[in-house]
Formats: structure tokens, C-alpha cells, sequence
């Protein structure tokens, strides 16, 4: 019990949410700092960074023999980066990806991926890599006191916290991460358009950001493409260090046929001809006729679109495939990255470069102080050693007769100790009297270098001219032409579906009990349909395949569906309540079909009202629109096509036979409502059913109006409709004997 009680005594106890927000925030901070964001000094990841060092000590330049994949990794992982081998070797994979990186630092052999797939690589077995020339970019001043060195994992060996970049290589290849809170998308750019800025802003500090994009035009992707983000768009995002690129394929005509010679960044050619051949399979593109690929080693893309006719506007198909595959991309831009503070920060293009830019004269500083200690050591040394020759025969006696002859030598000569150690270290074969020439030659040409190197350290003029050069020879030997053209484009759009559905006559049948199908052309009987049992005809409305159909309910809601994509009557077609959402206990008693400008007229029992323009009335949604208000104790009446507002009569029956004519030019035009009173119906004789406004019809100056009584039925023309002319808002008069009892009313 005493034991347990020390034990306790001995331990910390800490509330369980601090332990936790501690850990949450210890791993964050691994997270950003440690594996998901670059650093602005050399642009790499710490992993990245590994890599690149471990390839550079098994001596794997690029004028060396290619080593296997794995050896490489197995040296990573060993000494440098304890983590998973096949997340190591996809980071690796990932720098010698020409289509993924701007400048790849690693050369691969083998199979390293395709655009198609970028994961499609072989095993690291199997592949063979070296350091890339541009690499040396990174690796050539490691050895030159440039950088601090830390401990890896495990104490044994030390490895570099930064690469020394001679160019800003956070620009050239960009970088994306995701770690926790934060995220990075920074673009790649064109070495020698960077290169130009950063030596604008050596010499101009003062420079402002659109100075800047003066040289830097915008990112350069890998595969190339059309840069078509506005110019005010892309100094905003350079300004802010957020904002989003668009990069769209180039592609140019070949007898007839369009060929995509270039894809946005990360764009898989077989899934554009994936997505494109998905569109035809729904009869969404009946203008391409077929598709192939070309891509080969010398096209690594080559995609053919092959349109049905020659009579295909080309543009406005490539506006349409813009709109809707990833012909067309957008990019996002945020520029966050650990600077020189160790910190994140999402970063604008001036204060990126000039933080670079502090970073590599003082990269250069240091490489000149420790060149110069060296040059100050050898002189020290030299010193003595002239000193020795000098004096020969006296060191030799001294060294011949002394047991302990190095402090002999400090004492006797007025040398250091480094010195003495350096004449007791001399080989008797550099006694020559042609080493004391040598000396003095390598005196007098160390002698120079240090007095370069001084004034380069002593003067900052000198030290940015120097680091100006070094800029340019850079950008002379890696620096190559642009890829990604920067031009201006109109904006994708896609072609309205109605424009890409073959336009044919159809007709809609509808039934009572609501189900729906299409037939092709317009001389079916619809009435001669099959129907489930218990069901038949209600309505039928002739249009053409590419026209919307809307269909009322008896609440007064419109639904919109595509004639396209109804059934075929060859069956016994669908349920509409498959397709939307009407409210409880609701009916479908009509539809309409047309173009947007068509004119119906839309009433309800109760005698009210008014022609909607069937544009007005298309549904997006499953629950339809509300477009007629429907009285109490009242119903919807089908729907009338009006051909012409100003010359039709609007006919008007009732229950009792009454027939009404008005001009069609009384009742108003609406895109909602009640409309207006168009036959009298009094709402007591409503509510019992004894009195409601029966059917409608719009009847055309040169049409006839058809009733139908039982077996009998009736053809009125204009003339024999002046008759029945009354008053809006009238019963009407009756109509002959026999003929009372309509069965249906409408116009031919």
C-alpha cells in the first residue's frame, strides 16, 4: 500500500482536455512543419528533402550510373525519414514525373507513371533513378558551410535542415499539401520568367507586385494548355497570395477532325474520352460522331473528335466540352508556405521573393565567409611552411635532436601550433626546393581571393551583383521557353440540352391515372393505345424531342420534364408521381408542350383564368411550381393551346351547355395567379356541383371549334362562333338540342 502510494506521489496527474489539446496541438504543429508544407528557402517538403540529400551522398548525380529505386529508398527510410516505404517512393516518383513537376529533380528509368495515371508506376523494385541536372540547383553549395545541420532520428548521423537553392524553387514547381487547418496550392512557373523578377526586385526593392508580373506572366504548367484566367484575376492572386487559375487544352483542326494536342495540369486523356463518350451514350452530343486516341511517345496527347458533319460549328462544340469535361479546369492558388521565421504564412509574390532573396544572400554570405576562413587557414599554413623552407636544415636538426620538437619549432620560429603541426606532418619528398616556389605561387593567387572575397563581404552592392550573376547563369543553363500561353478566351458555355437533342416530332400520351410516354412523329392514334387495367386515355400534346413537357396537376402546381426522356409508347410508360413530388391527394389532368414563347391557356371550373407563356411555368425542381390558384370547391381544366393572342376566340362551355366566345385579347397575360373571370359560375352552385364551367378552347381565326355530345357532335366556324359572342364574364347561350351535354370541346 506504501508502494502504491509513492508511485502516485511520483506521478503527474493533468486534466484529460489539456493532455489532449496539447497532443492535438504537438501533432499539428509535426503535421505543417514536418511533412505537409514546404519551406520558401528550397521549396521542399522534409521528405522531398531526404530524398533528394540521400540520392546526392550514395552519389547518385546526374552524370552517375542509375541505381534501383529501392536502394535509394531503403537509405531514406534507414537513416533519414522513418515512415512508410511506398509513401517515400510516391514522393520520389512524383519528382521525376515530368507532367508533374516543372523541373523534375529526379531522372527516372523505367516505368515512372503517364498522365493517363500518374499512380500506374512500377514498383520500386523494378525501377532504376539518378539526380536530375537541375537538381545541382539545389545540392551544388551543400559542402560550402551554407547551411545548418541537425541530428536525424536516431543521433547517428546529421543531415541538412534546408537545401542551399540558388533559385527560387517554390515558384518553379510549386507544391501542394494538406495539414491540419491549413492547406497550400502554389502553382508552377517558368524559371526564366522568375529568375527575370527576382533579379528586377535585387535591384529595385522597392518594386511592387505588379512590377513583378511584368516578368512573371502567370503559373506554366507542366502539360502546357491555355492560360485564360484574366490579367485583373491573377494579380489579385499574386497581390493576396489566394486565388484560382484557369487552364483550358489546346487543340487545332485536322481534315475535318478537332485534335486536343494539350490537357490542363492533371488531366487524364482517357477520362475526358470517358466523359465525352458518357454524353453521347445519353444522346447529349449528337453532334460527334466518334472519338479516338493517337497518344503516343512522340503525341503524349493526341485525342481525336471526329463531329458528324462539316456543317458543326467546331468552336461552339469545344465551348460546350470546355463547359462540361475537364477540358477545362480551375486551380486553386494559395500561397502558404514556412517562412524564414519558421512559420506558415500564405504569402504574396513580392514579400515571397524578397524573403527568398534575403535567404540567398545570406546563403551567399556564408559560402564567402567559409571560403574565406579556408583561404585565411591555408595562408596560416602557408606562412609556416615558408618559414620551414626557409630554414631547413634548423627544423631538421630540431625535429632530429628534439623528443618533443613542436614546441621548439613555436619558440623558435614564432609559429602557431596548427603551423608546427602542419611542418611535423611534411613528407620528405616536399623538402624539394621546388615546393618553396609552389608555395609562394599559391600565396600570391590566395592572396588575390581573399582580397576579392573581402570586398564581396564587406560591400552589399558587390554581394547583390554577385548573387544578380549567379541568377543568370542559372537562368541561362535550366532556363527554358514558356508552355503554358497565356491568351484571352470568351467564357465556356454549355450548349442548352434542347440544342443538343435531335429535333423530331413526338407525341406526350398521358393517361388518367397519370402515367406518361412519348411517341415518335405526330400521326398516332393515342386513344388506340394499350392501358393498365382500370386506366385510359386523358391527353395528348404534340411537340417535338427537344422540347420541354410540363404537366398540371389539379392544385394547380406545374412539373417539367425533358420529352426526351419519357418512355416510349410502345410500352405502357411511367407513373409522373415516379418522377415528382405532388402534394397529397393531387390528380395530373393536363400538359403542355412547346417552345418557351408558346401561349396556353389556363383555367379552373370555377370560370376564372388567364394565358401563361409556357416558359414562365418550367419547374426545377420535384415539387413542381405553383402557377394557378385554384377558388374553393373548384378544380383545374386542361390546358388550350393559344396559337395567337390578338385573332383567337376564347370558347367557354358549362355543365349546362351554355357556350360562351370572347376575344382572346380580354384575358390577361400572367406568369401566376387566379386570372380573370372568363365565364360566369356563381360559387354556391359550385360548391353543390350544380353549376361549373365545363372545358375551353382557343380557337384560330381560320380554325373550327369541335363539340362532342355522346354519338353527336358539332362544327362551328367563325361565323357560326359570332352567334355565341358575349360579354366576358357571361353564362353564354345554349347550345342547339342534342348537343347540350358536352363530352369534350376543342379547336381544329
Amino acid at each position: 500500500m506504501a508502494e502504491d502510494d509513492t508511485i502516485l506521489e511520483n506521478t503527474e496527474v493533468i486534466p484529460l482536455h489539456t493532455f489532449t489539446e496539447k497532443a492535438y496541438l504537438d501533432y499539428s504543429m509535426y503535421v505543417i512543419l514536418d511533412r505537409a508544407l514546404p519551406h520558401i528557402s528550397d521549396g521542399l517538403k522534409p521528405v522531398q528533402r531526404r530524398i533528394v540529400y540521400a540520392m546526392s551522398e550514395l552519389g547518385l548525380s546526374a552524370r552517375a550510373k542509375f541505381k534501383k529505386s529501392a536502394r535509394t529508398i531503403g537509405d531514406v527510410l534507414g537513416k533519414f525519414h522513418p515512415h512508410g516505404d511506398s509513401a517515400c517512393y510516391e514522393a520520389m516518383v512524383h519528382m521525376a514525373q515530368g507532367f508533374s513537376f516543372r523541373y523534375p529533380l529526379v531522372d527516372g528509368q523505367g516505368n515512372w507513371g503517364s498522365p493517363d495515371d500518374p499512380k500506374s508506376f512500377a514498383a520500386m523494385r523494378y525501377t532504376e533513378a539518378r539526380l536530375a541536372p537541375f537538381a545541382d540547383v539545389l545540392l551544388s553549395e551543400l559542402g560550402e558551410g551554407t547551411v545548418d545541420w541537425t541530428s536525424n532520428f536516431d543521433g547517428t548521423l546529421q543531415e541538412p535542415e534546408r537545401l542551399p537553392a540558388r533559385l527560387p524553387a517554390i515558384l518553379l514547381n510549386g507544391g501542394t499539401g494538406i495539414a491540419v487547418g491549413m492547406a497550400t496550392d502554389i502553382p508552377p512557373h517558368n524559371l526564366r520568367e522568375v529568375a527575370s523578377a527576382t533579379i528586377h526586385l535585387l535591384e529595385n526593392p522597392g518594386a511592387s507586385v505588379e512590377d513583378l508580373c511584368e516578368h512573371i506572366q502567370g503559373p506554366d504548367y507542366p502539360t502546357g494548355g491555355e492560360l485564360i484566367t484574366p490579367r485583373a484575376d491573377l494579380l489579385r492572386a499574386y497581390r493576396t497570395g489566394n486565388g484560382s487559375m484557369r487552364l483550358r487544352a489546346c487543340y487545332e483542326q485536322e481534315n475535318g477532325d478537332i485534335v486536343i494536342t494539350e490537357l490542363p495540369y492533371q488531366v487524364s486523356g482517357a477520362r475526358v474520352l470517358e466523359q465525352i463518350a458518357g454524353q453521347m451514350a445519353a444522346k447529349k452530343l449528337p453532334m460527334v460522331a466518334d472519338l479516338r486516341d493517337e497518344s503516343d511517345h512522340e503525341n503524349p496527347t493526341r485525342l481525336i473528335i471526329i463531329p458528324r458533319s462539316s456543317r458543326i460549328d467546331t468552336g461552339q462544340l469545344m465551348s460546350h466540352l470546355f463547359a462540361t469535361t475537364d477540358l477545362e479546369r480551375s486551380y486553386r492558388v494559395n500561397m502558404n508556405m514556412i517562412g524564414l521565421d519558421g512559420r506558415p504564412a500564405v504569402k504574396d509574390l513580392r514579400t515571397l521573393l524578397r524573403e527568398w532573396i534575403e535567404f540567398r544572400i545570406g546563403t551567399v554570405t556564408r559560402r564567402l565567409q567559409y571560403r574565406l576562413d579556408k583561404v585565411l587557414d591555408r595562408l596560416h599554413i602557408l606562412d609556416g611552411l615558408l618559414a620551414a623552407y626557409l630554414n631547413i636544415d634548423e627544423v631538421i636538426a630540431i625535429i632530429r635532436n628534439q623528443d618533443d620538437p613542436g614546441p621548439v619549432l613555436m619558440q623558435r620560429f614564432e609559429i602557431s601550433e596548427r603551423q608546427a603541426e602542419a611542418i611535423l606532418n611534411l613528407k620528405l619528398r616536399h623538402l624539394a626546393r621546388l615546393e618553396e616556389m609552389k608555395i609562394r605561387g599559391e600565396q600570391e593567387a590566395l592572396s588575390k581571393e581573399c582580397d576579392h572575397l573581402e570586398k564581396l563581404l564587406a560591400s552589399k552592392r558587390r554581394l547583390r551583383t554577385l548573387v544578380r550573376k549567379e541568377i543568370q547563369a542559372d537562368s541561362e543553363t535550366f532556363g527554358d521557353a514558356r508552355r503554358s500561353r497565356l491568351v484571352i478566351r470568351e467564357a465556356a458555355q454549355a450548349m442548352d440540352e434542347t440544342a443538343l437533342i435531335p429535333s423530331e416530332p413526338a407525341t406526350i400520351i398521358l393517361s388518367d391515372k397519370g402515367w406518361v410516354r412519348a411517341a415518335k412523329g405526330h400521326d398516332i392514334d393515342p386513344e388506340s393505345l394499350n392501358y393498365k387495367a382500370g386506366d385510359s386515355f386523358l391527353a395528348a400534346a404534340y411537340g417535338r424531342s427537344n422540347q420541354p413537357g410540363v404537366f398540371l396537376d389539379s392544385t394547380g402546381r406545374a412539373y417539367t420534364l425533358a420529352t426526351h426522356s419519357l418512355p416510349s409508347a410502345r410500352g405502357q410508360g411511367e407513373p409522373l408521381t415516379g418522377r415528382f413530388n405532388p402534394p397529397d391527394g393531387a390528380r395530373f389532368v393536363g400538359m403542355l408542350v412547346g417552345g418557351p414563347d408558346s401561349l396556353y391557356l389556363l383555367t379552373t371550373d370555377a370560370g376564372y383564368g388567364f394565358i401563361a407563356r409556357l416558359g414562365d411555368l418550367l419547374a426545377r425542381t420535384k415539387a413542381g411550381k405553383s402557377v394557378l390558384s385554384v377558388p374553393k370547391n373548384a378544380t383545374v381544366l386542361p390546358p388550350a393551346r393559344v396559337t395567337n393572342p390578338e385573332t383567337d376566340q376564347i370558347a367557354a362551355v358549362n355543365i349546362h351547355g351554355q357556350l360562351l366566345v370572347i376575344p382572346a385579347a380580354e384575358i390577361p397575360r400572367l406568369n401566376r395567379g387566379k386570372g380573370i373571370k372568363i365565364q360566369g359560375v356563381a360559387p354556391k352552385k359550385l360548391a353543390t356541383r350544380e353549376e361549373y364551367m365545363l372545358a375551353v378552347a382557343s380557337v384560330p381565326a381560320d380554325g373550327r371549334l369541335v363539340l362532342h355530345a355522346g354519338k353527336r357532335h358539332l362544327k362551328l366556324k367563325k361565323s357560326d362562333l359570332e352567334l355565341y359572342r358575349g360579354d366576358r364574364g357571361r353564362k353564354g347561350k345554349k347550345l342547339p338540342r342534342g348537343l347540350q351535354r358536352v363530352d369534350k370541346m376543342y379547336a381544329e
